[in-house]
């Protein structure tokens, strides 16, 4: 995570133009995920961003605090727009149709696939601990919003309490799946919509019902703007 205090602050003006700490994980992102991890390290990143070692660690404990900042973007934004949506009133699979979209925009977003650090061995070590626990808490909306799917459905609609259980994982797979697409250099436009309509397939919402969710979910994420931009 970022810190302040050790190290020296940069002493002239970044060329991109974007600030200090932003090029260190721009150029950190673009190393990890073509270099890799391991094989990077904070002389290449300081180096990659324009800047020296001591100024790195003005604002990075070391190169684990510049992945953790990473992996957190990649999930705080979305956990904020869950937690806004579990509050909301609208219909379950509207919320849940809403977050499946919101979520794979989100990973789908930069330059660089950063979610695909997700699979790093070294995320074992408990420094990435609050990673975990964030990526923990978006995964218990989407098993709450998939719930109240089964709760409200009618015997066509909902796959029942077990079957709801089981399905958040899917529903939360298929989602993170655009990680793997990125992967392959490929990422439709339209990834966001065909996997939030997925997600509510696996769950038993009929076609009928997820033609009129596309158009209620993109009105609430609309409504919801103020929080997905803080």
């Amino acid at each position: 995570m970022a810190r302040r205090g050790i190290g020296r602050p940069r002493s002239r003006a970044s060329a991109s133009g974007l600030s200090t700490e932003e090029d260190i994980l721009l150029a950190s992102a673009t190393l990890f995920c073509e270099v890799g991890y391991g094989s990077t390290s904070t002389y290449a990143i300081a180096e990659a961003a324009g800047t020296s070692q001591a100024t790195m660690y003005h604002y990075f404990a070391g190169k684990h605090s510049i992945l953790l900042a990473l992996l957190l973007r990649t999930v705080q934004p979305s956990t904020v727009i869950a937690t806004a949506l579990l509050g909301r009133d609208e219909p379950a699979e509207v919320r849940l149709w809403a977050l499946c979209a919101f979520d794979v925009r989100l990973l789908a977003s930069g330059e660089q696939n950063t979610g695909s650090l997700y699979l790093l061995p070294e995320l074992s070590d408990e420094r990435f601990a609050q990673f975990h626990a964030e990526r923990q808490r978006l995964a218990d909306v989407y098993a709450a919003l998939v719930a109240g799917v089964a709760g409200v459905a009618g015997p066509e609609q909902g796959r029942g309490e077990q079957g709801g259980a089981d399905d958040s994982w899917l529903v939360f797979g298929l989602v993170e799946s655009v990680i793997l697409r990125r992967r392959t250099g490929r990422c439709e436009t339209d990834a966001a919509t065909r996997i939030a309509d997925a997600a509510l397939r696996v769950v038993g919402v009929t076609e009928e019902r997820i033609a009129a969710v596309r158009s209620e979910a993109e009105e609430l994420l609309r409504a919801l703007e103020d929080v997905t931009q803080m």
